[in-house]
C-alpha cells in the first residue's frame, strides 16, 4: 500500500464538533449478486489511486439504469455519506445505482481526496483513474448506462468532482460540487490553504482554461454543472462557489450573469446560467457541508450529522437536475402541479455524423423546453424555441430524445413521446500500436510512475518504463488505451 503526502486540510477536522458517525452496519466483501445494501467491491482494477469501491445497489435495478458516483469529505468515510447524504432515498425510489469511493489515512491525513496534487487530478492518473475504473466496473457488472453517469461530492470530495469534470468529461452527463473548490485551484499542499480561505481570484477564462486542459483537445459536449455553498462557511469560504461559477460558465460558453434566480427553502437561492448548463445554489447562514432536510416529504432527505447540515435536500434537488426521477414525468405520466401542457409533435429533422436535429410543436403555458437525451437533461430553450441541434455525438450511434415544456417559475410538465436518432457513419477500426514501454510514453500512449508504464485511460500497468519491455496497446477511445490489440 503506498502512501501519499500528508494533506493540508486539518483545519476541517476542527471545524467539527463531532466525528462523522459511521454507522454500525457490517461491510462484506461484495459478490456479483445484486443486495440491497452497501457493499465493498474488490478487483475493480489495478487502483493506481489506492482507493476502496463501495456500491449501492437498490432491489429491482435495472438495465441500463443510472449511475452516480459520491465523493465523500474530510474525516468521512463510504458509509457515512451512504448514511446520511440521502442518495439511497433516491436510488430506491427511481432505481439508479450509486457508487461511493473511499480514501483513508494511507492516502491523506484526514482522509481526504488529494484534490490539490498534481497527479491526483490527472486524466489517466492517480485517484480519477481509480474513480474511472469503478465506473467501468460498474458499467460491465452491473449493466449501467455508460451515457448517464453523474459524480457529486462535498469538501474535498467535491474538489475531487471538480476533478472528474475536468478531466473526464467524456464520462459524466452531469455533476454536482457542495463546499467545493476549483479545478486547478491549488496544485500542492503549499496553496491550499490559500484556496479554501482566500480565494485565488481568477478571470472565467483563466479558470476555464484550467479545465479545458484537464482533457486537452477534447470538443465533445460538456458536463452540466450544479454547486451548493453555504453562506456562513468558514472552512472553504463562499467566494469558491463564485469562482466554480466562472470556471463552469466559461467551459459551457454562457455568460456569468444568470439567466434566472429563484428563492427555495431555508433561505436557498438557485442561481441558472445559460440553457440551466450551470446552477449554483447558495444557502443562508449555513456552513461547511452537504445540506440536507430530513423528513419524509418528497423533497426531503438525509440524516443530520457532522457535516450533513439541516437546511434543504441537496440529493433531491441534484438527482432532478440529472433526470433521474425515473420517468416520474416522462411519458404518459402526469408532470408537477401547474405544469405547463406537454410538447407534441417531436420529430427528428436531420441527423449527421455528429448532430442531431429536433423539433416540436409549441405547449400552452411554456416559457422554455427541456431536452432530454438518453434521459439526462442536455440543454433548456428558451421562450419561443421549438427546435434543438444536439451536437458532438458519436458518429453510427442512436440515441433517443424527449422534450418538456416549464413555465417562468420553473415547473416542468410531463415528458413527451420519445424518438431516435441515427448518426451517420460508422465507427472506425481500433487503432493498435506495439512499442517499447518508454517509446508508448514519449508518444503519448502511456505515463510512467514509480518506474512503471500506464496505459493512458485505462491505467493498466504495462511493465517496466524502458526500452527493453514491449507492449501492444489498442485505442478505444479519445486518450483511452488498452493493452492488447
Amino acid at each position: 500500500m503506498r502512501r501519499r503526502p500528508t494533506a493540508l486540510l486539518t483545519r476541517i477536522v476542527r471545524a467539527a464538533a463531532v466525528p462523522v458517525l459511521v454507522a454500525a452496519a457490517v461491510l462484506t466483501a461484495a459478490a456479483p449478486a445484486q443486495a440491497a445494501s452497501l457493499t465493498q467491491v474488490t478487483g475493480f482494477g489495478n487502483n493506481p489511486g489506492n482507493l476502496t469501491m463501495y456500491a449501492y445497489r437498490p432491489d429491482g435495478l435495472p438495465s441500463n439504469a443510472p449511475l452516480v458516483v459520491a465523493l465523500h469529505g474530510c474525516t468521512q468515510d463510504a458509509n457515512g455519506y451512504y448514511t446520511n447524504s440521502g442518495w439511497k432515498k433516491f436510488a430506491d425510489q427511481w432505481k439508479f445505482a450509486v457508487v461511493f469511493p473511499q480514501t483513508s489515512a494511507a492516502n491523506a491525513a484526514n482522509a481526504c481526496f488529494n484534490w490539490f496534487l498534481t497527479g491526483d487530478t490527472a486524466r489517466g492518473q492517480g485517484e480519477p483513474a481509480s474513480i474511472k475504473q469503478m465506473i467501468d466496473y460498474s458499467v460491465a457488472n452491473y449493466g449501467t448506462n455508460p451515457a448517464r453517469v453523474f459524480v457529486t461530492g462535498l469538501s474535498a470530495g467535491g474538489a475531487m468532482s471538480a476533478a472528474m469534470l475536468a478531466t473526464y468529461p467524456d464520462v459524466f452527463a452531469a455533476g454536482s460540487i457542495a463546499a467545493g473548490l476549483p479545478y486547478r485551484c491549488a496544485t500542492s499542499q503549499v496553496n491550499a490553504y490559500t484556496c479554501m480561505y482566500g480565494p485565488v481570484s481568477k478571470t472565467p477564462q483563466q479558470w476555464g482554461d484550467l479545465v479545458r486542459a484537464g482533457y486537452s483537445g477534447y470538443t465533445g459536449p460538456r458536463p452540466r454543472v450544479s454547486i451548493w455553498h453555504g453562506r456562513s462557511d468558514a472552512v472553504v469560504v463562499p467566494a469558491n462557489g463564485t469562482e466554480l461559477r466562472d470556471q463552469f460558465t466559461n467551459v459551457a460558453g454562457v455568460s456569468q450573469t444568470p439567466t434566472s434566480t429563484s428563492s427555495l427553502p431555508a433561505g436557498t437561492t438557485m442561481e441558472v446560467y445559460g440553457n440551466d448548463a450551470v446552477r449554483l445554489y447558495q444557502v443562508a447562514n449555513m456552513g461547511h457541508g452537504t445540506p440536507v432536510d430530513p423528513g419524509t416529504g418528497a423533497d426531503q432527505c438525509g440524516t443530520a450529522a457532522a457535516y450533513f447540515l439541516d437546511t434543504i435536500c441537496s440529493a433531491y434537488r441534484d438527482a432532478l437536475f440529472f433526470g433521474l426521477d425515473g420517468g416520474s414525468s416522462g411519458p404518459g405520466n402526469p408532470g408537477e402541479p401547474g405544469a405547463p401542457a406537454t410538447p407534441a409533435g417531436l420529430a427528428v429533422t436531420g441527423t449527421t455524423a455528429s448532430a442531431a436535429s429536433l423539433s416540436w410543436g409549441a405547449a400552452s403555458g411554456a416559457s422554455g423546453y427541456h431536452v432530454y437525451r438518453n434521459g439526462s437533461r442536455v440543454t433548456t430553450t428558451a421562450l419561443g424555441g421549438t427546435g434543438y441541434t444536439d451536437s458532438g455525438l458519436t458518429a453510427g450511434t442512436t440515441y433517443s430524445y424527449a422534450v418538456s415544456a416549464v413555465n417562468s417559475a420553473g415547473t416542468e410538465s410531463a415528458r413527451s413521446a420519445p424518438v431516435s436518432a441515427t448518426t451517420t457513419g460508422g465507427t472506425t477500426p481500433p487503432v493498435c500500436v506495439t512499442a517499447t514501454n518508454y517509446a508508448h510514453v514519449q508518444a503519448g500512449r502511456a505515463y510512467q510512475s514509480g518506474g512503471y508504464a500506464y496505459a493512458n485511460g485505462s491505467a493498466q500497468r504495462m511493465g517496466l518504463y524502458n526500452t527493453f519491455y514491449t507492449s501492444a496497446l489498442k485505442q478505444t477511445g479519445p486518450n483511452y488505451w488498452v493493452i492488447g490489440c
